[in-house]
Parts: structure tokens; C-alpha cells; sequence
């Protein structure tokens, strides 16, 4: 009662140090991470036009604000002052309920992220961080997945075919990559031997050196580098798990017109927009903090003491950010749209085979190590390097087999097609003809001979 009343919250037990801010600090915090993402997405849609127009030799946003920074605010307005259309075959509750659904949990994903380390604020010492848990990532995957019931949702409450198609996609693909992101992460949490992110970024304190080929290398202890293959796998589940190009096969608009947001215009559609560039941003910061060491200052920043201390980690944290950011929009702008049988037959046979092979190896190196207590860090780096090996060797061999299977499902020609066989205009299959088209009012002269003679006696013949 006596913590009720100062205005705390309990503290866990589990995760040291968190739990004990007052209400006004906790309420501020989470003012500070719905502000930074508000920020990231109208910063990130200026920098992906900006990349991606110089990237085809345009200019880009320049003239809304000082070069163009304004730009996506503009955009923002502009989209608020359109007209809200819902479609008469629409349900209306699911209709305007599924924006509001998929954006949601894009903020609350953020909640347990750590920014820094611990600091002063009037008077309190607390962390860069909401909160943290146990169990800090099953609560970010958990939010994530929720999030997929907004598109899903989106799609056949608008009804009509394509955004049904969309959501269709999207759940399909959901499923495909949260399995090898999942996967991908159970190897950090082994090394880490937590699953708070707080504690995670503790375990990638502090560097090593190494020997491999006979050299002696210097490394970070970042699980990107020890643990390079589940860092591989994430990278590319991240990028099917946001729906972005090259991976963005819900909202293809070549195939599905906009895919589950087509029907959507206003606010609604703008939820989306910030729903997508929102979890871009939770997706590289789970990234940079399972991975890249989270806060800490990269080397040679990292030999200077006050480098990880007070409000600096925070500048490392969002450039950490930024660089996957740019890796996002440099896809976008580099690689072409894959064909959805290809894109799940990367997930279901090249990333989850790999990424069980993977855990499998670092389960078992894990154990030799708790065991038999000697340096498991060659080992994993030379099992990485396999591993790389075999599924490059996986991803050329499906791609010379769809190649060579090209010829094998040639269709056979048929002889005869009518397109009015079952009452309605009807296109042809591949390898099927249309007939030969005849003019109105033309025809062979069996043709005219028929209608004669099927017109009743007594009219004129023409």
C-alpha cells in the first residue's frame, strides 16, 4: 500500500531496476516513444523519396519545408482532409475497426526497447526504457502477430476480390516468416541466457578476439557476428514480416490494385501508411538490439569511457536504427517484386530448414561449452560459414530447377475453343486460340443460309 501510495509500480523481481518509476515518469516515457515514432515515419517516408529519387536520378521532396523535410507532413494533412468513403458492401464496425487494429500494436511493440542505459530525470534514476520483462521478446512477437489481424480484417470487410486476396496473402505470408523469425532468435536467447531485452544488450558488453584461417581477429561481441546465420535469416523475415519490397506481395498493385488497403481512403488509409513505417521502425530496433549490441557505442567510439554513459547511447541507438532503415529503402529501390510461389518457397524451404539446422548446431555447441567449458566461438564461426554455404547452395538449386522445369509444362494446344461453351464470354487457357473473329452483319454463306431458313414464313427474308 505504502508503494501505491508514493505513486511506484511493483518491480519484478526478475528484471532488476524497472518497475519502480513514478507515475509522471512512466507517463512521459511513453509520451517520448509515441513522439520518436511519429517523428521516424515522417522522417523515414522523407528519406525513402529522397533515396529512392536519386537513386532514379530525381530530385525528390524540395520544396515543403528547408529540403522538403515537410514534405510528409503535407502529405499527412493532405490525407486527413480527404473525402471517407465506406463501401456499401462493406462491414462498416470491421471496416473502420481494422486500421485502428493493425497501427496499435506497432506502438505497443515498442514498449520494452531499450534506448539507453540509466539515467537521471529530476531527481529519479531511472532507464531509457518503458519497462522491460522476462519474457520481453515472446511479448514483441505476441504484438506483432496481433497486428496481422488488422490487414486480415481490412481485406474482407471491405468486400470486394482484391483486398480479400490481399489479406489472404498477408496472412499466408505472416505465417511463413514469423516461423523463421522466431526460430532465428532462440539462438540469442541461448548466448544471452535471457529473453529481456535489457539483459540481452548487457551480453554484448564486452569484445573478444579470435582465430580463424590461423588469423587472430578482433570482434565486437555482437550477436551478428557470433551468431551470423540467425542474423541473416531475421534480416530477411523482417523484410517479408513488414510487407515491403521486395516482399510486398498484399498490396502487389500490378496484380491487386492496392491490395487489402484498396478500398480505404482518409485516415483510415493513412493508419495503414503509419501501421507499415512504424513497425519498419520496431523491426530494426529489435534488430539492433538483439544483434548489434543495442545502445552501446559501436568500436573505435567504444574505447572512449563516457561512450555509453548519460544521453550519448541514444544518438548510437538511432543510427543503428537509421542504417536498417536504409537497407530497407535500398531494397525498395534496387530489387524487383518477387512471384508469391517464390517468395514461399524461400520461407517454407530455405529459411525454416536453415534455421532449424542452425539452432540445432548452437544447441549443441551451447551445451559442449556449459560442459566441457572450451571456446565455442570458432566453432560457430566456421558452422556459419557452412551454413551459408548450404543455403546459397539451396537458394541456387531452386532457382535452376524452376529454370529447367520452365519447358516441361508446356501446354497442349487444343484444336477448338469456344469461349461461349457454358453461356458466357469465357477467356482462353495458355496454348488455347480464339476463333477467328467475324464482322457484324458478315457472315458465310451456310451462316445466312440457316437464318433463312429458320426465319417463319410470311416475314421478309432478308
Amino acid at each position: 500500500m505504502s508503494a501505491l501510495a508514493s505513486g511506484a509500480i511493483f518491480a519484478s523481481p526478475e528484471v532488476p531496476g524497472f518497475g519502480n518509476d513514478p507515475w509522471w515518469l512512466v507517463l512521459g516515457k511513453a509520451l517520448a516513444v509515441f513522439v520518436f515514432l511519429v517523428v521516424m515515419t515522417l522522417f523515414s517516408i522523407w528519406w525513402e523519396r529522397r533515396v529512392v529519387g536519386r537513386m532514379q536520378q530525381r530530385i525528390g521532396p524540395n520544396r515543403t519545408g528547408p529540403q522538403g523535410l515537410l514534405q510528409s507532413l503535407a502529405d499527412g494533412v493532405k490525407l486527413a482532409l480527404k473525402e471517407d468513403i465506406i463501401p456499401k458492401a462493406a462491414d462498416k464496425v470491421v471496416f473502420v475497426l481494422a486500421p485502428i487494429i493493425s497501427a496499435t500494436p506497432a506502438f505497443l511493440a515498442f514498449a520494452v526497447m531499450p534506448f539507453g542505459p540509466e539515467v537521471s530525470i529530476a531527481g529519479h534514476r531511472t532507464h531509457l526504457q518503458l519497462t522491460d520483462l522476462p519474457v520481453a521478446v515472446l511479448y514483441i512477437l505476441a504484438v506483432a502477430s496481433v497486428g496481422i489481424y488488422g490487414i486480415v480484417l481490412a481485406g474482407w470487410s471491405s468486400g470486394s476480390t482484391y483486398p480479400l486476396l490481399g489479406g489472404l496473402r498477408s496472412s499466408a505470408q505472416m505465417i511463413s516468416y514469423e516461423v523463421a523469425m522466431g526460430l532465428s532468435f532462440v539462438g540469442v536467447f541461448l548466448y544471452a541466457g535471457s529473453m529481456s531485452t535489457s539483459q540481452i544488450v548487457a551480453a554484448q558488453a564486452t569484445s573478444s578476439s579470435f582465430h580463424l584461417f590461423g588469423a587472430t581477429l578482433w570482434a565486437p561481441s555482437w550477436f551478428a557476428v557470433l551468431l551470423a546465420p540467425s542474423f541473416v535469416i531475421y534480416v530477411i523475415a523482417m523484410v517479408g514480416e513488414t510487407n515491403r519490397a521486395p516482399f510486398d506481395l498484399p498490396e502487389a498493385e500490378g496484380e491487386l490494385v492496392g491490395g487489402f488497403h484498396t478500398e480505404y481512403s482518409s485516415l483510415k488509409f493513412a493508419l495503414f501508411f503509419l501501421a507499415e513505417y512504424v513497425n519498419m521502425v520496431t523491426v530494426s530496433a529489435l534488430a539492433t538490439t538483439l544483434f548489434l549490441g543495442g545502445w552501446r557505442a559501436p568500436w573505435p567510439l567504444s574505447i572512449w569511457d563516457g561512450a555509453n554513459q548519460d544521453w550519448w547511447p541514444i544518438l548510437w541507438f538511432v543510427t543503428k536504427v537509421l542504417l536498417f532503415i536504409f537497407f530497407f529503402i535500398w531494397l525498395r529501390g534496387t530489387l524487383p517484386r518477387l512471384r508469391y510461389d517464390q517468395f514461399m518457397a524461400l520461407g517454407w524451404k530455405v529459411l525454416i530448414p536453415s534455421a532449424i539446422a542452425w539452432l540445432v548446431m548452437v544447441a549443441t555447441v551451447r551445451a559442449l561449452n556449459t560442459a566441457y567449458q572450451f571456446d565455442t566461438r570458432q566453432v560457430l564461426l566456421y558452422g556459419g560459414l557452412v551454413v551459408a554455404v548450404v543455403v546459397a547452395s539451396m537458394f541456387v538449386w531452386e532457382l535452376v530447377a524452376a529454370r529447367n522445369s520452365e519447358g516441361d509444362d508446356e501446354p497442349v494446344v487444343e484444336a477448338e475453343f469456344d469461349p461461349m461453351a457454358g453461356g458466357h464470354p469465357v477467356p482462353p487457357m495458355p496454348g488455347q486460340a480464339l476463333p477467328a473473329l467475324v464482322a457484324v452483319g458478315a457472315g458465310t454463306p451456310s451462316d445466312v443460309a440457316t437464318e433463312q431458313d429458320a426465319a417463319p414464313e410470311g416475314k421478309d427474308q432478308p
